[in-house]
């Protein structure tokens, strides 16, 4: 089992150890490799009589120490071999049950361990906004949040990350400085987040709040031009006046729904993915695989296994009844948060985009009539009509000069 850094040093060491093994060896890749180059590092691996998994692994230093999640995919004939071994090392859930299963053919498990690192981008984004707010919007000390963060973490909030940002806001030097407030403002990035929102463009899925997340951080990365930036651009100055506990509780419910849209996100990524590949996913599996030792942890993920035990062809996690329920119920302090955000200059570009995928998933008509008119318009990319039976197209010659011919060869 090897884990090297993604890209060539993963086919170096491929090709060094291959004149060593005997048919039927596994070679296991361990890191975060992205799946297209496991797709193919599994089939030429398979050419040459052997066999080999690409397995994503979350945890980080507490999962090197306890048990991470492993996610592993490649060829189904390795897994028997490797299970008992994969299984005894993962972390278990609360009631026992290993944070590992077979995912999938070939590329299936980096692909799972990606969007893993997509919905993280989601989630620490998210919790950030809310800091934001809290911080800026409320005038709320780090003490204060760090005891807010703890409340949260004894509810349906209650995760790896909402708990070590509790930690992080109480955590202070030998000097007794708050170590939060001396960090710089530039988040860094290994391009997994990215890799998640290119899959989702590729496959033609809405992976919004995910895109944004990835977006945020190349912001923060434009420092210099955003201190310019901050003395030349005018804008409200955060002055909230309302009753800050209730704003508090809102900022609760609009992270909690937020956060279902955020995974409702990226398991349509991963249905959409698994026909485009011809994979056999497990979705409820894929939750259990979460629910310990990888960064995302929370008790949210029983709910999603829960979702997918009871109907396997759920097509969207806003359409079980227990989200369904749970995102009618917080959208009214979710709308709230974001319009005090947006009234008081406060970005909020994940949350912001988790509230707009919603009003767009459950609208029955978008503008896109106009749209996909305009495209006729000016390229004679033609279009479908409300009056007649799908796949059949019409192209309208709008200024008189067009004449009838119309572009066949563009996607609709």
């Amino acid at each position: 089992m090897m884990m090297v850094k993604a890209g060539g040093a993963v086919d170096a060491v491929i090709d060094q150890v291959l004149p060593y093994l005997e048919d039927g060896d596994i070679i296991i890749d361990g890191g975060n490799s992205h799946f297209p180059d496991t797709i193919r590092r599994t089939e030429y691996v398979e050419s040459k009589g052997k066999l080999y998994i690409g397995t994503g692994v979350s945890g980080g230093e507490e999962g090197a120490l306890k048990g991470p999640s492993i996610m592993p995919g490649g060829s189904p004939k390795a897994w028997e071999s490797v299970k008992p071994i994969f299984q005894k090392i993962a972390a278990q859930t609360d009631d026992g049950e290993p944070c590992c299963e077979w995912v999938g053919e070939n590329g299936a498990g980096h692909f799972v361990k990606m969007v893993h690192n997509g919905i993280e981008y989601g989630d620490m984004q998210m919790i950030c906004e809310t800091y934001q707010m809290m911080k800026d919007g409320l005038g709320l000390t780090n003490a204060e949040m760090h005891k807010v963060f703890g409340e949260w973490n004894a509810g349906e909030l209650d995760s790896y990350l909402i708990e070590i940002t509790r930690d992080i806001l109480g955590y202070k030097d030998e000097e007794g400085n708050e170590v939060v407030d001396l960090i710089l403002d530039i988040a860094g990035q290994k391009g997994t987040g990215k890799w998640t929102a290119i899959a989702a463009l590729d496959v033609g899925q809405p992976l919004s709040l995910i895109g944004e997340a990835v977006f945020a951080r190349c912001l923060s990365a434009l420092k210099d031009e955003r201190v310019k930036a901050s003395q030349l651009l005018a804008g409200p100055k955060p002055e909230f006046t309302g009753d800050k506990n209730a704003m508090i509780d809102d900022l609760r419910q609009a992270l909690y729904a937020s956060k279902i849209v955020s995974y409702a996100q990226g398991y349509q990524l991963m249905r959409a993915a698994a026909a485009q590949y011809k994979w056999n996913l497990n979705y409820g599996g894929i939750a259990l695989m979460w629910r310990g030792g990888c960064i995302i942890r929370s008790v949210f993920l029983g709910k999603i296994k829960e979702a997918f035990d009871k109907n396997s062809e759920l097509g969207n996690l806003l359409l079980d009844p227990f989200f369904k329920d749970a995102v009618t119920g917080t959208q009214s302090a979710w709308r709230r948060v974001v319009s005090s955000a947006v009234q008081m200059g406060i970005p909020m570009p994940a949350i912001g985009a988790a509230l707009a995928y919603y009003d767009g998933y459950r609208s029955d008509r978008l503008p896109a009539n106009l749209l996909q008119a305009q495209r006729d318009y000016f390229g004679a990319h033609t279009y479908e009509r409300v009056d007649k039976p799908r796949g059949e197209f019409f192209h309208t010659n709008w200024t008189g000069r067009g004449g009838t011919t119309a572009a066949s060869t563009y996607t609709v």
